[in-house]
Formats: structure tokens, sequence, C-alpha cells
């Protein structure tokens, strides 16, 4: 019968014969037997094969190499070792894939993360990027299993879209026009009536605004899906490619679209130490190692696991942005000019503001939100004091804002009048068109799929909790 190695460590049997199929990790040979550590990719765990030397062919032993390909064939027993309850005594062993062990990249040793990056290709083959996919499986499933539960629909928005969502203006163009001599109208431009769609298009930064038609119409939609952003930061919290989950509801205020986040929050970050136990654990190690080595004033308090656990504990606290600037103004952080960029009402709070908020201040997830209407975008609904919106952030300890929303502006003429200063009224006349015809308050939010994966595995840089990373100068595989 053949089995998974996942399945074998969970229910382990010592009288069937069973075949495992998997990659080799590491081979070791002593005076009669070799031993053999297999991962199929399953779980963390590798499964140790053990070949008699006398029984075994001298040929298929030498190409039985780290980074090979095999099927084992052969029954479980009580292994003799420490480092594991039991082991595979093998019968026969086929070579599937053969690897260079020479060549072979990943050797059984500790290699860098941009080492790793280098060859993402193969990556997935490591403990640990095998642990940060796996988990962020799990936070995907748990997207859906959330929002089916609550009565959500899924809404399936563009890839390819003629508006900018944010206003922000660095999108990439999608086109079929020839890079070389395109068509050029009257005024010397490009001619995009020429291009496949008639006129310019880009790739989405947002399924948002789409994702509000759909709740006008079925209540609760989200959408979860590829964004891009043509911005040219090499950080460790930005892609060019990244995926958002935005939900949008319809009859919901800004005080239900913060409950709903931080239950939404709450339920994943659950999922996954339910599910994915063994991966936390080896990458909480990971972070305590790399914890220690910081200097003392950069050291988290928190492991990786009391984090999370912390998180899900926790009612966040929730405060307006004016509150937020007082407690910044008033902090010692201030006084003694620690922070770098300056505080004041009217700012678009940087991380380091974010991050003594969440870390220092309270100590907690904090939600902010009434932030000034000039640095929002246009479609958060204005409150009544003229000068501030409906919008929240949630702000996590150790990356900053993880999710992002707002109550939307459901007022036609003053919606209207934020597209007409921008520009956009008329590219946006089916948004505005909505407010028009059955108009509701409604809210919604983005939480970046990434920055969660990257808060739940410790990792340290965004590129390493996506499979292949988009960034400038970089896409190779």
């Amino acid at each position: 019968m053949k089995k998974y190695i996942k399945e074998i460590f969970a229910q382990p049997s010592l009288t069937e014969e069973i075949i495992v199929e998997g990659w080799v990790r590491s081979k070791r040979e002593s005076a009669q037997v070799v031993f053999v550590m297999l991962n199929d990719g399953s779980c963390l765990k590798n499964l140790q094969i053990v070949l008699s030397l006398e029984n075994t062919d001298e040929n298929i032993i030498k190409r039985i190499a780290t980074g090979a390909c095999i099927a084992a064939k052969g029954t479980l027993v009580a292994s003799q070792g420490k480092e594991q309850a039991f082991e595979m005594q093998a019968n026969t062993i086929d070579i599937l894939g053969e690897a260079d062990a020479e060549k072979y990249p990943l050797q059984p040793k500790a290699h860098s993360m941009e080492y790793l990056r280098d060859i993402a290709h193969l990556r997935s083959r490591t403990q640990t990027f095998g642990a940060i996919f796996r988990i962020r499986h799990s936070l995907g499933f748990a997207v859906h299993q959330f929002f089916h539960q609550e009565g959500f629909f899924y809404w399936h928005s563009p890839i390819i879209t003629a508006s900018d969502a944010e206003g922000a203006g660095e999108m990439f163009r999608v086109s079929t026009l020839p890079a070389e001599n395109p068509p050029m109208n009257e005024e010397k431009k490009v001619n995009f009536k020429e291009d496949f769609f008639g006129r310019e298009a880009h790739l989405t930064v947002s399924g948002q605004l789409e994702a509000e038609l759909g709740a006008l119409g079925l209540g609760k939609v989200y959408t979860f899906g590829p964004t891009f952003r043509a911005e040219n930061s090499n950080t460790t919290r930005h892609l060019a490619e990244f995926w958002m989950i935005e939900p949008e509801m319809a009859f919901f205020d800004i005080k239900d679209n913060m409950d709903l986040a931080e239950k939404f929050l709450k339920y994943v970050i659950q999922f996954a130490l339910d599910n994915n136990a063994e991966d936390l654990a080896f990458l909480n190690e990971r972070f305590e190692k790399e914890n220690k080595a910081k200097k003392k004033e950069e050291q988290a308090e928190m492991n990786l696991l009391e984090k999370l656990n912390f998180v899900v504990a926790q009612e966040f606290e929730r405060i307006s942005y004016t509150e937020a600037i007082d407690i910044l103004l008033n902090s010692n952080y201030h006084k003694k000019k620690k922070f770098n960029f300056e505080v004041k009402w009217g700012i678009d709070l940087q991380s380091e503001h974010e991050r003594y908020l969440v870390e220092k201040h309270f100590k907690k997830p904090v939600i902010i939100s009434d932030y000034p209407k000039e640095i929002k975008a246009f479609y958060m609904k204005q409150n009544e004091d003229g000068k501030t919106v409906r919008a929240m952030d949630i702000l996590f300890p150790g990356i900053g804002e993880v999710v992002g929303g707002s109550q939307r502006e459901e007022n036609y003429e003053k919606l209207k009048e934020r597209t007409d200063a921008m520009g956009i009224t008329e590219q946006l006349w089916w948004y505005l068109e909505t407010r028009q015809f059955g108009t509701a308050y409604h809210s919604g939010f983005g939480a970046g799929f990434e920055r969660l994966v990257l808060f739940v595995t410790g990792m340290g840089n965004i590129r390493d909790v996506i499979p292949f990373p988009r960034t400038p100068k970089n896409a190779e595989f």
C-alpha cells in the first residue's frame, strides 16, 4: 500500500508492507547498512529508510544521492536509534529521478535566505520553506472557510482593469501593441484605441471597487486573488505581485467592519495554530535562535507561538487617529526625539509610529480609525467634521498594518466631488451609478495575504512567504 509520510507518522503500522516515495534529504553508511532520510513534502518529519548493504545492489546505493527521488518498499520496525521511534526496513528501492550529489544546490547544511531565493525552484524541498508553504495553504483554506461560514459569496474580480482603485498610478500596463513603433494618434501619443481592449488597460491593484458592485446586489462578497503594484520598492514588506483578501458588505458601518476584521484575523491565526502545530513549532525554534542573535534592545519579548496565541486571546485596542497622534506626541520617544519621522496631526503614520503604538504603548493589536480625509482614498465615507473619513487600519506587533478598510461613501454628491477633483469621474461612471440606483451604506477592508503569512510564520522578509516573489528586476521563475 502506498502511503504519505504524514499518514505513516499519524498511524504507524508495524505489520503491513508499504511503499513510500519522496526526495532524499541525506544518506549515511555504516559497516552493514545505509540510512536514508526521506521526505515527501506532506509533513516536516523525515522517514528513515534502512537498507542492508548485503541485500541491496551496489549500483542502487551509489545512485541514492541527496536530492534524488526514490520509491522504497518495506515494513516499519522499531528503531534502535534515539532520533525516531520507528524506521522503514526497505526490501526494494526504485530510483525515480537521479540527482548529481555534487551539483545539487541543497546540501544537508544551513543555507541563507538570500541563497534560497536564487533557487526558488528548489527551496520548497527545505524544512523551512516546506513549513512556510504548508502554513500558507492552511491560511488560504481558512480564509475561504471563514467567509463561507459568515454567509459571504466568493466574488471573482477582474485581474485586467481600466481603473485605478487606489489612485496611485503605479500600475503594470497590459497591451498587445508592438513595443517598437506602436500606433500613434493625432496628438502623437500611443493610440490605445487600436489595442486589444480598445483602451489603455492595466493589471489590477485591488478588486475592491468591483467587489462593492457585488455587495450592492448580493449583500456580502469577498475577493481573494492576485494584485499588482509597479512600485519600485525593495523593502522587506513589499512585492510587485501579491494576494489580497477584500470583503465588501452592504449594511455594515465602520464598527461592523472592525468587528468582522478582528474576528477574521483571529479565526485564520487560530486555524493555523490548530492545524500546523508541528510546522509552527519548527519555525518557533528558528524565531528564537534569530531573536537571541539580535541586540538586546531589538529582541522580541515573546516568541512566535506566544505572539500568535496572545493576538488570538486579546481584544484589539480601538482608538481614533487623533488619539493616536496625541499618544505619540506625549510619548518619551517623541520627547527624546527617537522618531525619525515628524509627528503631527495630518501626517500619514509611518511604520515606526504604528509599531510604537502596538509594541510599546498598548502592547496588543490596535485598530486606528477616523483618519484625515486628505491622506485617504476618495471612496471613504466622510465624517460630519469635514476633516476625517471613516477609515480603519489594524496594526500588528512586528509588522505594522495588516488590514486597511473603511466605510464607503454612499452619498453620490460627496463621492462625485472627490472623483471630479481627481479627474476620474468619467472613468468610474459605473461606480458612481451604484450611488444613484438604490444606494446603501456599506463597508469593506483589504488584508494583504503575504503580510498575514509573514506574521504567522515569523519570517523577516515578505519574499520568503510567497513561492515565486516578484520584485524590481526580479521575475526569474
